[in-house]
């Protein structure tokens, strides 16, 4: 009988996961430090340790050369930090790595060094490297902005594709090209039996995408996204949106008050 009380905990986990980012960037906001050695870095979950680690080490080459020798001496300091706390991962984690280093100054005036290491808690799409005079939590603050998950179909001429977005990462799950006639220039029967067949196929295509979106977006007669958003050739989406053939993605959508944002 693991179902709902697993659902609980899993949300309790994560309820507790959101609170920690939000004290994490509550507290890194207040922090501030002299001079530029306060680093922040954020590695995506498919880039490589060996590749940060060589930056890193061509960052270290550059920070000998600050003609400030406390400067120098701090943000060398932070870099080799940073370089310490990469260690401690064979790979980059499921859904990448934050690390902030450096030294803050406190309250009371005194110098503090700060050395955090964390995997977020949903995957972060950010690349970013910097050394300031204080930590930067846009990313952070992005994981936080949006947890819900919308689908998009982006469909025209030549083919549609399917996927999820939320907050900043953006997922494709299906897509297909498709082969339709182009308007018939000549007149007569063959212009009609033409202009049948490029109605047919243009149907069949609006049927398929329609299909498609059925069984990405619906599981069990129940809607697995937020809510749904139509966007490519302007033509295509309306026919697509107002189509019969779509009523039991709308109705669905409809039965739990989201929308689909017709998107130019």
């Amino acid at each position: 009988m693991s179902g709902p009380s697993g659902s609980g905990e899993d949300s309790a986990d994560h309820n507790v996961e959101v609170w920690k980012i939000k004290r994490l960037i509550k507290s890194l906001e207040m922090a501030r430090g002299n001079g530029t050695s306060m680093i922040s870095l954020i590695i995506p979950p498919r880039d490589q340790i060996a590749r940060i680690s060589k930056m890193l080490a061509d960052e270290y080459g550059t920070a000998s050369n600050i003609k400030s020798r406390v400067n120098r001496l701090s943000v060398l300091g932070a870099i080799t930090s940073v370089q310490g706390r990469l260690k401690l991962y064979n790979k980059v984690p499921t859904n990448g790595l934050v690390i902030y280093c450096g030294t803050i100054v406190t309250d009371e005036g005194k110098e503090k060094k700060v050395n955090i290491d964390f995997e977020p808690f949903k995957p972060i799409n950010t690349s970013l490297y910097l050394c300031d005079n204080k930590f930067h939590t846009e990313a952070l603050q992005a994981l936080l902005a949006d947890d819900n998950k919308f689908g998009f179909i982006i469909m025209d001429g030549n083919g549609s594709l399917f996927g999820t977005l939320q907050g900043n990462t953006r997922e494709v799950l299906h897509k297909f090209t498709v082969d339709l006639p182009k308007k018939h220039g000549r007149g007569g029967q063959s212009a009609l039996r033409f202009a049948r067949l490029r109605m047919e196929k243009r149907h069949n295509y609006v049927r398929k995408v329609a299909e498609t979106a059925v069984e990405i977006f619906i599981r069990n007669d129940k809607v697995n996204v937020a809510g749904l958003i139509l966007a490519g050739s302007a033509d295509f989406k309306t026919e697509l949106g107002q189509s019969d053939m779509f009523d039991q993605v709308r109705n669905n959508f409809w039965s739990l008050m989201t929308h689909i944002v017709i998107n130019d």
